[in-house]
C-alpha cells in the first residue's frame, strides 16, 4: 500500500491523467486524461449517454480496475491519500463502497439481516457495534420489519435498498452508486435520493452517483458529464443542467421545464427556470398564454384516434392470481383492450403489472376469473396457441436471446411453426427491417450493445407476426438517444396495426407515446383511461407512488394537461 504525503491529503478523491482501455477494446480508450478532485462531504452526480466511461471511472476508484479487469491502465487514483492500483482491494473496500450498476449479484446472504451483517463481519467488528449497524442501516434504508426475509424475496426496490444498506454497514467515508435507480418506480427513485440527502447530512460522508435521470440531479452539490470517456462539463447543478442544447447533442435528456423556456421565450441560459414551480412563475411573469383553439385541436385529434380502434381482442374479467406461496398478485381485474391500441401498465413496484401481462399471453392462468384472448379463454389453451396472438419481450432481453447469430435468433419463433425456410427467411428480413437491425444477420446477438439486443429481442417477436406485443420496460438501462429510438420503433409498430402493452416506470415514455394507462397498486387497477385524463389528477396519481413529468405538472397548475414540451410549445401564444 502506498500513502502519498503531500497536499493531496486535503482531497478525499485525486485522479490525474486517468487513462484505462479494455483488453478486447479496439476503437478507443474507455476513460481518458481524466483528472477530477473531490472534496470531502461532496454530493457530486456524474452523468452521461451509454458508454460515456460513467462506470468503468467507478470501478477505478476502489481498484477492482485495474485489480480485477485488466487494460491498459495509465494514471493515478488517490483516494483519502492512498494510491489505489497499489493496494489490494480488500483494503480499499474500507474506504470506498460500490454499489453496482446490477445490484442483485451484489446479494447472496440468506435473509437482510446476515447481508448487512457481512460486510463488518469480515472487517472484525465487534457484535455489538454490529447489531447496532444493522438496526440503524434498516431504518436509513428503509427497510425495518424485513430482517428475516431472504434477499430473493424482497422486490427491486428493497432489493436496492439492501444492496445500498450492505454497503453503508462497512461505514466508508466515500460511497459510489452506479445508476443505484434502474428499475425502480418514480416514487423508489425519489426513496433512493432520499436516502442519499440524509446521508449527505453528515458532512464527513463523500457521496458520487452515477446517473441518467437529470431531474434528480438538481440535488448534487456538482454535477460532472462525461462523453466518450471524457469529462467535459463540471460545476454546479443550476448551471450544467440548464445546458439543454448540450444535452440533447450527447444523449442525456435535458429537463423539460428549462427545454420549454429555451423555446418560447428569449430568456438568457442563466435566466431560464429548471422546476415546474420555477416555470409557473416565469410563465406569469412573461404574459404567456395558451392558445385555447389549438389545445382543442389535440384534445379532437386524441379523439378521433379513440374512434379509430377496433374490436375488443382481449377481454379480462374478475381475475384473481395466488401464487404457490399464497401471495395474491391480483385481485379482481377487469380490463378490456382494443385492437389498436397502445396501454402502459404502471404501478410500484410489486403492483402486479408483470402478473397481470403474463395473463395476456398465457404464460400465466387465473386462479378464478377469465382471460378471453381473440375469443380462445386462456385457460383452456396454451402459451403456443395464444403465441399466434400475443407476443411478449421480456425486461431484459438476455434472458430471452440465446442462439449465435441474429439470423437464427429471429428465425427461431418462425421455425418453430414449420414454417419452410423461404418463409423463414423472408420474415426474418422483414423483422429486421421493422426494428432498423438490417445487414446484423450474421452477427453474435451477445456482441451487441444492449439497445441493440432489445431491438433484436423484439424483431425475434415480430418475426411471429403476433396481434399484440407486450413490452416489460423497453427502455430499462438504455439511455436517452437509445430510449428515443425504442420508443419511436414501438410507435411505428403501433402505426402499422400492432396493439401494444407496455410496462414502465419512466413516465415521459408514457406522457408521449401511449394512448390509455392501468394504474395499478396492490393487485388492483386504481386508475384507468387516457393518458392525458389519469395525468390530469397527478395528486392521486402521486399517491399510487407515481409522479408527472414536470412539464405535466406544470401545464395542469396553468389549467391544462399538456403530455409533452412539443405539445406545450405548439399551443404557446408568447
Amino acid at each position: 500500500m502506498s500513502v502519498i504525503e503531500t497536499n493531496v491529503n486535503s482531497k478525499e478523491i485525486v485522479i490525474k491523467d486517468l487513462t484505462f482501455r479494455y483488453k478486447d477494446q479496439k476503437e478507443r480508450n474507455a476513460i481518458e486524461n481524466i483528472n477530477l478532485e473531490i472534496e470531502k462531504g461532496e454530493f457530486v452526480v456524474i452523468m452521461g449517454p451509454s458508454g460515456a466511461g460513467k462506470s468503468t471511472l467507478a470501478q477505478c476508484l476502489n481498484g477492482l480496475i485495474p485489480h480485477f479487469t485488466k487494460g491498459h491502465y495509465s494514471g493515478d487514483v488517490i483516494v483519502k491519500g492512498i494510491k489505489v492500483k497499489e493496494t489490494r482491494v480488500s483494503k480499499m473496500a474500507k474506504e470506498i463502497g460500490l454499489v453496482f450498476q446490477d445490484f442483485e449479484s451484489q446479494l447472496f446472504s440468506t435473509n437482510t439481516r446476515l447481508e448487512i451483517a457481512f460486510g463488518p463481519e469480515n472487517f472484525g467488528v465487534e457484535r455489538e457495534e454490529i447489531q447496532r449497524r444493522i438496526e440503524r442501516i434498516l431504518k436509513i434504508v428503509n427497510l425495518e420489519g424485513l430482517e428475516d426475509r431472504q434477499p430473493s424475496t424482497l422486490s427491486g426496490g428493497q432489493k436496492q435498498r439492501l444492496a445500498i444498506g450492505s454497503v453503508l454497514a462497512c461505514m466508508p467515508s466515500i460511497i459510489c452508486m452506479d445508476e443505484p435507480t434502474t428499475d425502480l418506480d418514480p416514487i423508489g427513485k425519489i426513496g433512493i435520493f432520499n436516502i442519499a440527502k440524509e446521508l449527505h447530512k453528515d458532512k464527513d460522508l463523500t457521496l458520487i452517483i452515477i446517473e441518467h435521470e437529470t431531474e434528480e440531479a438538481l440535488n448534487a452539490d456538482r454535477v460532472i458529464i462525461m462523453e466518450k470517456g471524457r469529462i467535459i462539463k463540471d460545476g454546479k447543478p443550476e448551471e450544467i443542467l440548464k445546458e439543454v442544447e448540450l444535452m440533447e447533442e450527447i444523449g442525456i435528456m435535458p429537463l423539460q421545464i428549462p427545454k420549454y423556456f429555451l423555446q418560447v421565450s428569449s430568456l438568457k441560459r442563466e435566466e431560464l427556470p429548471l422546476t415546474y414551480e420555477e416555470g409557473i412563475e416565469r410563465f406569469k411573469e412573461l404574459g404567456l398564454k395558451i392558445d385555447e383553439d389549438k389545445y382543442n385541436e389535440i384534445l379532437r385529434k386524441e379523439e378521433e384516434r379513440e374512434q379509430s380502434y377496433g374490436d375488443v381482442i382481449i377481454d379480462v374479467k374478475d381475475v384473481e392470481h395466488v401464487y404457490a406461496n399464497g401471495t395474491k398478485a391480483l385481485d379482481g381485474i377487469n380490463l378490456q383492450i382494443k385492437e389498436g391500441e397502445f396501454l402502459a401498465l404502471l404501478g410500484h413496484n410489486g403492483s402486479g403489472k408483470t402478473t397481470l401481462a403474463k395473463h395476456l399471453n398465457c404464460l400465466l392462468k387465473p386462479t378464478s376469473g377469465s382471460v378471453i384472448v381473440y375469443g380462445k379463454d386462456t385457460k383452456k389453451s396454451n402459451v403456443f396457441e395464444i403465441g399466434n396472438y400475443v407476443g411478449y419481450a421480456f425486461q431484459n432481453p438476455d434472458h430471452q436471446i440465446f442462439a449465435d447469430t441474429v439470423y437464427d435468433e429471429i428465425a427461431f419463433g418462425p421455425r418453430m411453426r414449420g414454417c419452410s425456410e423461404a418463409e423463414v427467411k423472408e420474415r426474418v428480413s422483414e423483422a429486421l427491417k421493422a426494428v432498423d437491425m438490417e445487414g446484423f444477420e450474421k452477427e453474435d446477438p451477445f456482441s451487441l450493445s444492449k439497445g441493440e439486443r432489445q431491438r433484436i429481442a423484439v424483431a425475434s417477436i415480430l418475426a411471429a407476426r403476433p396481434k399484440v406485443i407486450i413490452l416489460d420496460e423497453p427502455t430499462t438501462g438504455l439511455d436517452y438517444k437509445e430510449q428515443k429510438r425504442m420508443m419511436e420503433l414501438v410507435k411505428k409498430l403501433n402505426e402499422s396495426g400492432h396493439t401494444i402493452v407496455m410496462i414502465t416506470h419512466t413516465m415521459w415514455i408514457v406522457s408521449e407515446y401511449a394512448h390509455k394507462v392501468a394504474v395499478m397498486k396492490d393487485g388492483k387497477i386504481e386508475m384507468y383511461g387516457k393518458v392525458r385524463d389519469v395525468f390530469r389528477e397527478d395528486e392521486k396519481f402521486f399517491q399510487l407512488f407515481l409522479k408527472t413529468p414536470p412539464i405535466v405538472s406544470m401545464s395542469n397548475r396553468l389549467g391544462k394537461t399538456f403530455l409533452s414540451v412539443e405539445e406545450m410549445v405548439s399551443c404557446t401564444r408568447r
